[in-house]
């Protein structure tokens, strides 16, 4: 069977190495060293001023949304995991859609003003699989209109745009640690900003807002990654140039024996360097998609439908039409790409592929 995707697993031994040194402690939770020490490495390695990890993704973009939406509206985009607009939602905020770029997938920067209205508080926009928005502009667009900008960069890890993390963009980033991301912890994800105090606010807001251990900020919700995710997380950071290198050769196999004359493939903005964390392919139709995907299935490899469908067609979310995301969204499919896929496997899929088109 060949997934979508594949968790890539540090030897057990050096996995063991970092979850004695919390036997040995005997502290499994509530930012021990282990947590400490990877929140450390991961700023030297990504090259960033402050970062607060996380028990999963989602909480970060909660965290965001408590501190910066008011519970107002979010400009926001529809061709996104469906936690992007859930969370917003979640945080009784308004999702209010604008439509994409046809070709870097992300939201159509262009589009933005016109959605903006007196209740507008803050602008959620994704690096859609790692490829990043217009950060300039949305950045002009935000001090235009006192907008604050969080980043949902859950793919995005060791992305950088004009050679700076995408992290380090906009007023809260957040990314993903789960166990599907090239760099995880099993469960688990981080926050970034640039800003002091908003870097204290946050860090209490994801510890029920402890200041010490009997005295209180303000209201906060348990956000603490556990010694034994930052365990994985430290086992797994030292093959992340490797694991990134890999995954290269897979996207460059794809890029080179893919007809791409009867394909859409994502186009990167420049001044891009990509982490390779997915390989989408955009058909002519949803009838072709429908057509290859099954072949495919039938041969036991399993790509998946990433983004489907729209969210602004989600009941809960009330959207108005987004033409361009719910076109694409009915014509995208993700291609295994993993650490460990083997030639013959690539050889496979590329055939099948091509000779459906």
């Amino acid at each position: 069977m060949i997934n979508v995707t594949k968790t890539f697993l540090p030897l057990l031994e050096e996995y063991n190495k970092q979850l004695q040194r919390a036997w040995e402690k005997q502290w499994l939770t509530n930012r021990g060293e282990l947590v400490l020490e990877l929140e450390q490495k991961l700023k030297e390695y990504l090259n960033t001023s402050n970062i607060i990890v996380t028990n999963n993704g989602t909480v970060p973009l909660q965290i965001a949304l408590k501190l910066l939406g008011n519970q107002g509206e979010i400009i926001t985009t529809p061709f996104s995991y469906v936690a992007t607009a859930a969370a917003i939602v979640w945080e009784n905020c308004t999702p209010v859609f604008v439509d994409i770029h046809a070709e870097y997938l992300s939201i159509d920067e262009t589009k933005i003003e016109a959605a903006i209205t007196n209740k507008t508080m803050a602008i959620l926009a994704t690096h859609v699989f790692g490829n990043p928005c217009n950060v300039e502009a949305i950045e002009v667009i935000a001090q235009k209109h006192n907008l604050k900008v969080i980043y949902d960069a859950a793919h995005a890890f060791g992305v950088t745009y004009k050679r700076k993390s995408l992290f380090n963009y906009g007023d809260i980033s957040t990314c993903s640690f789960h166990a599907t991301k090239l760099f995880h912890t099993g469960e688990g994800g981080a926050m970034f900003t640039n800003c002091e105090a908003l870097y204290n606010k946050m860090f209490y807001s994801h510890n029920f807002g402890h200041n010490g251990a009997l005295d209180f900020y303000d209201v906060g919700i348990n956000g603490k990654m556990s010694e034994l995710q930052a365990a994985m997380g430290l086992s797994v950071l030292p093959y992340i140039e490797n694991i990134i290198l890999e995954r290269k050769k897979v996207v460059d196999y794809y890029n080179s024996n893919l007809d791409l004359s009867k394909i859409q493939t994502l186009k990167l903005r420049d001044h891009t360097k990509w982490n390779f964390s997915y390989y989408p392919i955009i058909f002519e139709s949803e009838e072709k998609l429908l057509k290859v995907e099954r072949k495919l299935n039938e041969s036991q490899i399993f790509p998946r439908r990433y983004f489907y469908p729209s969210l602004n067609t989600l009941g809960y979310m009330k959207g108005n039409k987004m033409d361009i995301s719910e076109n694409i969204s009915c014509k995208i499919l993700c291609l295994p790409l993993y650490v460990g896929l083997l030639d013959v496997e690539l050889q496979k899929i590329v055939s099948i592929i091509n000779y459906n088109l």
